[in-house]
């Protein structure tokens, strides 16, 4: 019998890794809705420095026939084959805070060995804690913070975060059973499941990605750059109030879930504590004061330290 253990190459020696890190994933596969997790996978591949430290094999997991890899065709030739990657990287937040970071694709194969395999690295790295983000369409508008649901163990973060607490059926994916399996085994760990506007299910909506990472950040205590994100976020929501403008059935039907939405929260207020009392975010100047005055703290403690 295969071992979990031959899905995948370890890229760097154990004592390489650092022990006690956070573990953050994020796979795309049956729904991903407003590009929420594959913006992020994207954004912080490019924004932040990693190394890979195990590499998943394509062969054991991938059905390349349902989710075919991309060919380069230049004229009369292929020029290049964009290898599809399942990768744990260890990587550094904007900070330089070491992090582990789980990317690619869900597996189509072997959801049990898989699992088991993740179990293994994560008792292998001593990882402190998991979190998971997803995204689902949701009859909610787009002229509200996007909310989310929470599951796992992490009881502060269902408290302070979870706008929708179900008991239902849903299609699972592998990210599920990993969090079914860390639950039972009493692993600090949280699944964040954003609902996004079920019109912007089908394109890629910034504001998705955002509210993905600041859940990260909740969980982890993580710093990421997103002001590129919050920009193309600003601008996709001026075009979307464009053609709303212009429709007037596209009008009422958000002001219909505006109402739905607005009634429910009535009934569940949860006020998110990055917020003021008044439900706005702070600005780019106050957290920087309030950053600026944490690392003059923390130099101050290390110099009565020394």
């Amino acid at each position: 019998m295969r071992t979990p253990a031959e899905l995948y190459t370890v890229a760097m020696t154990e004592n390489e890794v650092p022990r006690g890190l956070a573990l953050v994933v994020g796979l795309t596969g049956f729904v991903d809705s407003g590009g929420a997790v594959a913006q992020v996978s994207e954004y912080l591949l490019d924004e932040l420095d990693h190394r890979d430290v195990v590499v998943f094999d394509n062969d054991e997991l991938l059905d390349y026939r349902a989710r075919r890899p991309i060919m380069v065709f230049e004229e009369t030739r292929i020029t290049e084959y964009r290898r599809p990657q399942l990768v744990l990287r260890l990587a550094e937040d904007e900070l330089g805070a070491p992090f582990l970071l789980l990317t690619g694709y869900e597996p189509d194969f072997r959801w049990e060995r898989f699992v088991d395999a993740l179990l293994d690295l994560i008792e292998r790295y001593g990882v402190a804690s998991t979190t998971w983000v997803h995204a689902i369409p949701m009859p909610v508008p787009h002229t509200r913070p996007i909310g989310v649901t929470v599951s796992g163990t992490r009881e502060e973060l269902i408290e302070a975060y979870s706008v929708w607490r179900p008991r239902t059926q849903v299609p699972g994916n592998v990210l599920h059973l990993l969090e079914h399996r860390l639950t039972t085994a009493g692993h600090p760990t949280a699944g964040f499941v954003l609902l996004v506007p079920h019109y912007l299910a089908d394109t890629e909506f910034p504001s998705a990605a955002v509210t993905a990472l600041e859940s990260i950040t909740a969980a982890t205590g993580l710093l990421f750059p997103t002001d590129r994100l919050r920009e193309e976020g600003r601008e996709f929501l001026a075009r979307i109030e464009a053609q709303v403008e212009e429709n007037s059935e596209l009008a009422r039907l958000v002001g219909d879930l505006e109402n739905r939405h607005d009634s429910y929260m009535e009934d569940n207020p949860l006020r998110s504590p990055l917020t003021d009392e008044d439900g706005e975010l702070p600005s780019a100047d106050s957290i920087a004061a309030e950053l600026e005055k944490f690392l003059a703290h923390r130099q101050a403690a290390d110099d009565d330290q020394g």
